[in-house]
């Protein structure tokens, strides 16, 4: 299957979140069902930045496993017929390595290991500076999927 890339307007069909919880700017390569790739740019404007921390800002690491989810959407909701799906997390494993700071271009790479009866196994990296900033194991899913696959409740 064929890779594309998708600008800020356009990634919106495919990933529901919207500022200020969309944490991605760019999916510069997009393989749906396999990989995605992008960025997000980070400048001192970011509205966590003046609360994490005073004096000291960095981007609070729930943002940064955020910023992975949803590059990893992505490469789930690129499929035919997914566009526009919702996700939820069901598990992620999440070790950070460095700060992310204002001016730093967060680097995403994500990749689908699995993707059976709505459930997305997926691995992802970030990096800044051509540095490790944090990397994740991930489970998500799309709930309208995984529903027809659950055992039905009697009554």
């Amino acid at each position: 299957m064929e890779g594309f890339s998708l600008n800020c307007v356009q990634l919106q069909d495919y990933q529901p979140n919207r500022y200020p919880f969309l944490m991605i700017d760019h999916v510069d390569w997009v393989v749906p069902g396999k990989s995605a790739k992008g960025f997000k740019n980070l400048t001192l404007n970011e509205w966590y930045f003046p609360q994490h921390f005073p004096g000291a800002p960095n981007m609070p690491g729930a943002l940064q496993l955020e910023a992975l989810a949803q590059m990893l959407t992505v490469a789930i909701t690129t499929l035919p017929g997914m566009k526009g799906k919702v996700t939820h997390a069901l598990q992620h494993t999440v070790r950070f390595r460095k700060e992310v700071l204002p001016g730093d271009k967060f680097e995403i790479e994500t990749e689908v290991l699995s993707w059976k009866r709505g459930i997305c196994k997926g691995r992802g990296i970030a990096r800044t500076n051509g540095e490790i900033a944090c990397e994740a194991d991930m489970l998500i899913t799309i709930p309208e999927i995984l529903e027809q696959y659950l055992p039905k409740k009697p009554g």
